[in-house]
């Protein structure tokens, strides 16, 4: 089974966090859903060094603070393992472009799960709705 170790990022702007819908892919369970913008790491990478290089090549976005790490999530999808470590991010603008996804939505916390999330963001989610607030 393929491992695969990626970073996303909860980025909030004010009481609102970024959400962002994956483009068409051929496996169905990820297609479309929505996400915390990321990526892989690269070999020879931090986290937070993958997480920046990522926001800079996905949306144009250089976050002004990262905290530490906020939830690490294993995930067993049909064709591979995900490992995702994620962490809060602040802006201090919503001037993002979108190079990969089809749609962004700006999302207070209470109104996350209205969205369809790919199943290893679900437990970042979850996260954010317990604590019920974003700092």
């Amino acid at each position: 089974m393929k491992k695969i170790e990626v970073v996303a990022a909860i980025i909030n702007f004010g009481n609102e966090i970024l959400c962002v819908q994956r483009p068409k892919n051929k496996l169905s369970y990820i297609s479309e859903k929505f996400e915390f913008p990321g990526g892989k790491i690269e070999k020879g990478e931090s986290r937070k060094e993958a997480l920046k290089r990522e926001l800079i090549e996905e949306l144009n976005f250089t976050p002004n603070k990262i905290d530490e790490l906020f939830l690490t999530v294993v995930h067993q999808y049909p064709d591979f393992e995900l490992t995702m470590h994620s962490f809060k991010c602040y802006s201090e603008t919503k001037d993002i472009e979108l190079n990969e996804h089809i749609s962004c939505e700006w999302l207070t916390i209470k109104n996350l799960n209205k969205l369809d999330w790919a199943e290893a963001d679900i437990p970042i989610v979850n996260r954010l709705i317990e604590n019920g607030e974003i700092v």
